[in-house]
């Protein structure tokens, strides 16, 4: 009885403990990977009169869950994906992904969910599901588009019953 009230009284200071730093760095294999990632959770959902995924941080969303959800091959494939995509427009256009333009991202993009390499295409498929999950997820989007509520139904005591 001792150890549970031990662990009631300490559960709260340890969980309110965390935050971004305590979690640790996100780390790629090449410098601007993040800004890449950035930009392509960007182009995915961008901005419109509700703010974009880049926005609402969920490139630092789908780094947390690549680099603690994922095993090491996943990741490698991943990070190999960022790096390709920054070449492919290179490439194609002459200038970095997170330098190109709107339409020339998207097309990027679009050629890499059409690619027949499974290896692109399970890159960007887990990319688009991560970015998906991210800011359907996240806290602007529970509270002020989908209205989440923690208790799905609510009481209403004082309701008149009409009779048939």
């Amino acid at each position: 009885m001792a150890a549970a009230m031990g662990v009631m009284v300490s559960l709260p200071a340890w969980a309110s403990g965390w935050n971004d730093s305590s979690l640790g760095k996100v780390k790629f294999s090449k410098a601007g990977q993040a800004e890449i990632l950035k930009g392509v959770v960007e182009a995915i959902i961008p901005a419109t009169n509700t703010p974009g995924a880049g926005e609402l941080g969920v490139a630092i969303f789908v780094q947390r869950m690549v680099t603690d959800c994922y095993d090491k091959k996943t990741q490698d494939t991943f990070n190999k994906g960022i790096a390709g995509l920054d070449v492919q427009s290179n490439k194609s256009f002459g200038k970095s992904f997170t330098e190109a333009n709107k339409n020339q991202q998207l097309q990027l993009l679009q050629e890499s969910e059409k690619s027949t390499d499974p290896e692109t295409k399970g890159f960007f498929g887990l990319l688009k599901n991560l970015t998906i999950q991210g800011y359907m997820s996240s806290e602007y989007v529970m509270t002020n588009l989908t209205h989440f509520e923690f208790i799905p139904a609510r009481y209403h005591g004082c309701v008149p019953v009409v009779k048939g």
